[in-house]
C-alpha cells in the first residue's frame, strides 16, 4: 500500500510514519506537511534515508500541492490540523482554514480517484463534555471550542463527500495523546519541560478536568486498524481507557522528576473548558485492536525521553513558543502569585 500521510512531520503523524515503515515492509509513505510551528523534520530524521519514504513540503489547502503528493497513492490519512484549544481561542480563523478547508481540498482530490480510501483523524473533543458514562460513535456532537468545532466540521465534510460522491471515508476519534515528540505547548510536555527547568506549572482552575489518555503508538495502531479493517463510512473511537484528572497528571510528572509540588500554580481557567471526556472503543476493539502500553509505563518513558532530549525541545521553547506562552499564561501566572 502507498499511503499519503498529511501532517506527517507532526507529533502523531511522525509516529504513524515510523510505525508504517516498520510494521509493513511492502508499504510506501509520502508525507505532505506545511511545516508550521508544530511540524518538524527532526521528528522524521530517522527515516529520511528510507527509500520507501518521500517528503513533500506543502499545504493541504493548496490543490496543486495536494494533487502532486497524491500521485499513485492508495489511501490518505489526514493528520494535518491545527489542534491546540488555547490557540483556537486566540486565532480561530487558522483552525477553520486548516481543519475544514484543508479537509475539503483533500476530499476534492480524493473524489477524482475512486479507489483511494480517505481516513480523517479526529478527536474525542467533538462530543463535548460528559458527566458520567462514555460517548459512543452514534452520539450527538457538541463541540465547545473553535478547535473542536473545526474538527467536527472536517468530519461533516468527509461524510458529505461519502454521501454525495461515494468517497471511501473512515473517521477516527482519538482521546488525549502523550509520548515523545509532542510539541511542548500541550499539558504533559509543557509540565515536564517546565519542571525540568524549575519553572511554574500553570494548572487550570482546580485541576479536576478529566481526560482519557492514550500512548501515541497505541493511537497510531488504532488508526491503522480502522484504515485497514474498518468499514467504509465507519466511525471509530480510539480510547486509551486511562481517565485521569489534570491534578493526577501534574503530581505524577513531579514525582517522576523528583520535583517539589511548590512548582504548581493554579491559574484562571480557560473559557469553555470541558470538564470530562470519555469515549467507548467497542467498535475498534471488535476489529482486534487494544492498547498495549500501560499509563504508568508510558508516562515513565515519556518523562525520561524529555529529560534526555533537551536538544529536541529546548529550541522549540524559544522564539515563537515563548511569545505564545507569554500571551497565554503571563497574566494568569501573575495573578496566581498575588493570591
Amino acid at each position: 500500500m502507498h499511503l499519503l500521510i498529511t501532517g506527517g512531520a507532526g507529533f502523531i503523524g511522525s509516529h504513524f510514519v515510523r510505525m508504517t515503515l516498520s510494521d509493513y515492509p511492502g508499504d510506501r509513505v509520502t508525507v505532505l506537511d506545511k511545516l508550521t510551528y508544530a511540524g518538524n523534520l527532526r521528528n522524521l530524521e530517522d527515516v529520511a534515508d528510507n527509500p520507501r519514504y518521500r517528503f513533500v513540503h506543502g499545504d493541504i489547502c493548496d490543490p496543486t500541492a495536494v494533487a502532486g503528493a497524491m500521485e499513485g497513492v492508495d489511501a490518505v490519512v489526514n493528520f494535518a490540523a491545527e489542534t491546540h484549544v488555547d490557540r483556537s481561542l486566540l486565532d480561530p480563523a487558522s483552525f477553520i482554514d486548516t481543519d475544514v478547508k484543508g479537509a475539503y481540498t483533500l476530499l476534492e482530490a480524493v473524489r477524482q480517484k475512486p479507489s483511494v480510501r480517505f481516513l480523517q483523524v479526529s478527536t474525542d473533543e467533538v462530543y463535548g463534555s460528559i458527566e458520567s458514562g462514555s460517548f459512543c460513535e452514534t452520539d450527538r456532537l457538541s463541540p465547545s471550542s473553535p478547535y473542536s468545532a473545526s474538527k467536527a466540521g472536517g468530519e461533516m465534510m468527509a461524510m458529505a463527500y461519502r454521501k454525495t460522491h461515494g468517497v471511501d471515508i473512515v473517521i477516527t476519534r482519538g482521546s488525549n495523546n502523550y509520548g515523545p515528540y509532542q510539541y511542548p505547548e500541550k499539558l504533559i510536555p509543557l509540565f515536564i519541560t517546565n519542571a525540568l527547568d524549575d519553572q511554574p506549572l500553570p494548572l487550570y482552575g482546580d485541576g479536576g478536568n478529566v481526560r482519557d489518555w492514550i500512548y501515541v503508538l497505541d493511537h497510531c495502531r488504532g488508526i491503522d486498524t480502522a484504515l485497514r479493517k474498518g468499514e467504509s463510512g465507519g466511525i471509530y473511537n480510539v480510547a486509551g481507557m486511562n481517565e485521569r484528572d489534570n491534578r493526577d497528571i501534574t503530581y505524577r510528572i513531579l514525582a517522576l522528576l523528583g520535583k517539589d509540588e511548590s512548582l504548581i500554580r493554579h491559574v484562571e481557567d480557560r473559557p469553555g473548558h470541558d470538564r470530562r471526556y470519555s469515549i467507548a472503543a467497542d467498535r475498534l476493539l471488535s476489529l482486534g485492536w487494544a492498547p498495549r502500553k500501560s499509563f504508568e509505563e508510558g508516562m515513565a518513558e515519556t518523562v525520561a525521553w524529555y529529560r534526555d532530549r533537551r536538544d529536541w525541545w529546548e529550541p522549540l521553547k524559544s522564539g515563537e513558543h515563548r511569545t505564545y506562552y507569554t500571551a497565554m499564561y503571563a497574566k494568569r501566572l501573575a495573578e496566581a502569585e498575588q493570591r
